[in-house]
């Protein structure tokens, strides 16, 4: 287990999400992992086949100068394989607590889900 090699995949998934960079998301990603969110109580679930161009037509956040604020709020494992972490980020308006499991495969960790809620920045 080593939390630091995790800590490096949830850093280019802030870094991949602050640049709008689909190429950089899919290194971090398991190409089977979900993407789910149930805020607007419609479930939306997509794989990564679906999310990750979403993603590259979006302006970046870098883009638009936005202030980066983004963090690792915990992370925990559950055996040398598999972990989970508890992350926040802001994309204006929204700011977002995301669910990630990790595993470890091939010799790297990769996210294998996320389950999100957001709210609205308050102004």
């Amino acid at each position: 287990m080593s939390q630091a090699e995790v800590e490096t995949v949830l850093l280019r998934y802030f870094d991949g999400l602050y640049h709008s960079d689909a190429a950089m998301l899919c290194q971090v990603f398991h190409p089977k992992a979900h993407y789910v969110c149930a805020t607007d109580e419609d479930l939306v679930h997509l794989d990564m086949a679906a999310y990750l161009p979403i993603v590259a037509a979006r302006p970046s956040p870098a883009s638009r100068g936005d202030v980066r604020a983004d963090r690792i709020v915990s992370i925990d494992f559950a055996g040398p394989n598999t972990a989970r972490a508890l992350v926040e980020c802001a994309i204006a308006p929204k700011v977002f607590s995301d669910f990630l499991t990790l595993i470890r495969t091939g010799g790297r960790w990769q996210i294998m889900s996320k389950v999100f809620h957001y709210q609205l920045r308050s102004r």
